[in-house]
């Protein structure tokens, strides 16, 4: 078994962390911005240091190949992204990209001896932080191989009018026409070149550190769907207009939402999670009484049956009587549940016990580029452990020897692919 430096490692935790600082501890780095630059020019810098081919596609995903021993064989692929969400942590997307500079640096540093090429690789816009959708890149790439109803969100002309949240003008397509590592289309990963590719990601959530474990061994993302619900009342003047004739939509949605929540919890699933994120209050003045008011309810869990059981409770909600308003519902959005391939979460299982590093099995209830990937090549994820569950805040951590640890299993388990000729879908 062979272990990754944690110097090295140390080191590249360190460095990424200056690219895109916020001033708090956390990054603010966003897709195409000049602190993603930054972050490339160091890893292109890295990774031509230990004899790497770098390439890039037209989407200006980044790939540092390192030769193996049989030109004839498919690549092995691993990595993750280097943007964040807007005042980040130092560790969501980018641990799998230093792990991924890891494994190479290791094998040149120790000559391990690997018969595929293994590509280290950089997402591009994977958060969508700036430029609208999540995953844009990897839903463009595996684009073919999607299910329809995915696939239709991915559209490359779609992706390239993608407009900026914060100026409403500049599209993703005009930034990234001039961007510095804009390559060519063939280049892009597929399934003719690739074999099989592992994604290195913190937990973003507490099971692994309330279970005393570093290294997740994650067998799928989880299904899940998202609904907009919507309830339609009559606005009045909030001084003058009597409580019983009013059809006031806020009231009415607070109480589908505590509904929902009642009904819901009585399927007794502690394991499904679900949430309100958004809410759309109209017209919201406060000596109005709102006539429109809409939120969100994204739901997730493994099975499709659990699923289809808070599907019914959320179809119910138009036929009942909120307070005199109108309820409409709308679906925005699901996905089934991606599992990962199995014999590559053997290997990773296999690698964290040969290590004896403490692992255990987990799901991942979010959504990454891998999931993507995993319908057009074989895929599988490493989770190490979040400190608190915190991410996609500043107070976002995970200990050098945690990612250390992490970045040892994803070699050995990449080394232990590296036998096959192929892997078996």
């Amino acid at each position: 078994m062979y272990k990754c430096n944690l110097e090295r490692m140390s080191e590249k935790i360190h460095t990424f962390s200056k690219f895109g600082d916020a001033g708090h501890g956390g990054i603010t780095r966003y897709s195409l911005s000049p602190e993603a630059i930054q972050a490339r020019d160091y890893f292109k810098e890295r990774m031509e240091k230990i004899g790497a081919i770098i390439t890039y596609d037209d989407l200006a995903n980044m790939y540092a190949t390192l030769p193996g021993s049989e030109p004839g064989l498919k690549k092995i692929v691993t990595g993750s992204h280097c943007d964040s969400v807007k005042n980040g942590g130092n560790y969501d997307g980018i641990l799998g990209v230093m792990g991924a500079m890891e494994v190479l640096e290791t094998i040149v540093a120790e000559n391990i001896p690997h018969r595929h090429d293994i590509v280290a690789m950089i997402w591009t816009n994977e958060e969508g932080s700036l430029y609208p959708p999540a995953m844009m890149s990897s839903g463009i790439v595996c684009n073919d191989y999607l299910p329809p109803e995915i696939a239709k969100n991915f559209k490359y002309e779609n992706m390239m009018n993608s407009k900026s949240v914060e100026d409403g003008e500049t599209t993703f397509g005009s930034k990234l026409e001039n961007f510095k590592y804009k390559g060519d289309k063939k280049n892009r990963l597929n399934p003719d070149e690739y074999m099989c590719d592992f994604e290195l990601h913190i937990e973003q959530g507490p099971i692994l550190e309330d279970n005393n474990k570093t290294v997740g061994i994650v067998d799928c993302v989880l299904g899940m769907f998202n609904y907009r619900i919507n309830f339609t009342g009559q606005a009045a003047h909030a001084g003058t207009f009597p409580m019983n004739k009013r059809k006031d939509a806020l009231f009415a949605a607070s109480q589908a939402l505590c509904y929902l929540h009642e009904e819901i919890d009585k399927l007794n699933r502690p394991e499904l999670v679900y949430t309100t994120g958004e809410i759309v209050c109209h017209p919201c003045v406060h000596t109005v009484i709102p006539d429109f008011v809409e939120f969100s309810l994204d739901v997730r869990h493994e099975d499709p049956k659990v699923l289809e059981a808070v599907r019914e409770i959320v179809k119910s909600l138009p036929e009942k009587e909120w307070a005199g308003c109108k309820c409409e519902i709308k679906l925005a959005w699901e996905r089934d549940t991606v599992y990962w391939n199995k014999q590559l979460v053997e290997f990773v299982q296999e690698s964290a016990d040969e290590l004896q590093i403490a692992n255990m099995p987990i799901h991942s209830g979010a959504g990454h580029d891998a999931q993507f990937v995993a319908y057009m090549i074989p895929t599988t994820m490493i989770f190490v452990v979040t400190k608190d569950g915190l991410s996609h805040c500043e107070p976002e951590f995970a200990s050098d020897e945690q990612c250390t640890e992490g970045a040892s299993v994803l070699l050995n388990a990449i080394l232990k692919a590296d036998k096959e000729d192929d892997i078996k879908r």
